[in-house]
């Protein structure tokens, strides 16, 4: 009978932004594949160039998010939604047109742009669009058109570039990030965000639970960096092997587990997230093989699966319908913080040292942020913190 009374999840809205999701992402994981080689390739630049080209897209993006969010709790989330996904578009579509570093880091730009605010509209109308009480399982599943995206996206540039050339992938590209405006016009606003909040810049009382979430993608992040790197050292062959782990956990546990994060307190279950990473480090560190550092990834890849619908349905429940924008972006400014805090970090750490500190580093990140959340969890009264 409970199960009978449970409010639907995969509504047609709930689809429809789901594909538009991966629609998005693969677009942007073709990007992801070719940019580096279209910088050091027809662009004429090195190592360096494409490393600006690809880090200038993280700049705007972190200033664009908290703006973005405002904007979705005022003019509605579609809106948003199609914007990105068109200026992403237009990105793609003008790149095969430019020969110099210059214009190709301004379009990378526009992207970031694009990406705050497709990123955080889609995560405030989910929000809007899941039931309170399914909202971790929502945002589990929501989130594989991110990993799928990612998965795909490469390979699938890889075949255009070396069937077709660069010019195509970015045709690709530039349909796949359209047809994710198209499929968003599907789905209707949520009357929802007619509530008090509105014009908010900063959600404060989410910052609490994004310094948790800060914390778990530091870590991971630092590791992600150098984990090719890591593979060398502990002589495992394939040095892709260990990402490739780590991607299918996160995606067998998003799909297997998806209603875990409904069952659970969500700061408890994210304090357990961040001890899982932290132990995953740990493991690699203190057991120095490929086998080692498989186990390790698996066990921090478990972690991953839950953190960010923990953290994310923590930080949605200190929101108002109305307020759900500037929540979401908020908290998504603390993934660029993380992202690239995490790198940066490690790679001064292993710069004076070795990477076996640097991940020390990343398990006392993990540590110091499940610290922080228990801290949290302890002192809110209610049981059920992950139902906003």
């Amino acid at each position: 009978m409970a199960e009978e009374l449970t409010p639907p999840l995969f509504t047609p809205a709930f689809i429809a932004l789901g594909l538009a999701d991966l629609a998005y992402f693969v677009s942007v994981g073709i990007a992801i594949h070719t940019l580096p080689l279209y910088a050091t390739g027809p662009v004429g630049s090195d190592e360096a160039g494409a490393g600006l080209a690809f880090g200038a897209f993280g700049v705007t993006a972190l200033v664009c998010r908290p703006l973005a969010g405002r904007l979705s709790d005022v003019h509605g989330r579609t809106p948003l939604l199609v914007t990105g996904a068109l200026l992403a578009a237009a990105g793609m579509l003008m790149l095969p047109y430019v020969d110099t570093l210059a214009g190709v880091v301004a379009i990378r730009l526009l992207q970031g742009v694009a990406e705050a605010a497709f990123f955080v509209a889609g995560f405030a109308l989910l929000a809007d669009l899941a039931p309170p009480e399914r909202l971790g399982e929502a945002l589990s599943y929501n989130s594989l058109g991110l990993y799928l995206g990612i998965a795909f996206g490469p390979p699938l540039g890889e075949l255009v570039v070396e069937t077709w050339g660069f010019t195509e992938a970015w045709w690709v590209a530039g349909g796949l990030a359209v047809a994710a405006a198209v499929i968003i016009r599907w789905v209707p606003e949520a009357a929802s965000i007619t509530g008090d909040g509105h014009g908010k810049l900063i959600h404060r009382p989410g910052i609490p639970a994004s310094l948790g979430f800060f914390a778990s993608l530091a870590a991971i992040s630092g590791f992600l960096a150098f984990a090719s790197l890591w593979s060398v050292e502990v002589g495992l062959e394939n040095t892709s092997l260990a990402l490739v782990v780590y991607g299918t956990v996160i995606v067998v546990c998003r799909v297997a587990f998806a209603r875990v994060p409904d069952r659970f307190p969500s700061l408890p279950l994210a304090t357990a997230s961040l001890v899982a990473i932290a132990a995953g480090l740990a493991v690699l560190v203190a057991w120095q093989s490929g086998t080692g550092l498989l186990v390790g990834v698996v066990v921090m890849a478990i972690g991953v699966s839950f953190s960010t619908p923990a953290f994310f349905a923590a930080i949605f429940a200190t929101a108002s319908p109305g307020e759900r924008g500037a929540a979401a972006g908020t908290a998504s400014a603390f993934i660029d913080l993380g992202l690239g805090f995490g790198p940066i970090a490690l790679g001064l750490v292993a710069r004076e040292q070795d990477l076996s500190w640097a991940f020390g580093v990343g398990c006392a990140i993990a540590l110091a942020g499940a610290a922080w959340t228990a801290l949290m969890a302890s002192r809110t009264p209610s049981s059920r913190v992950a139902q906003p």
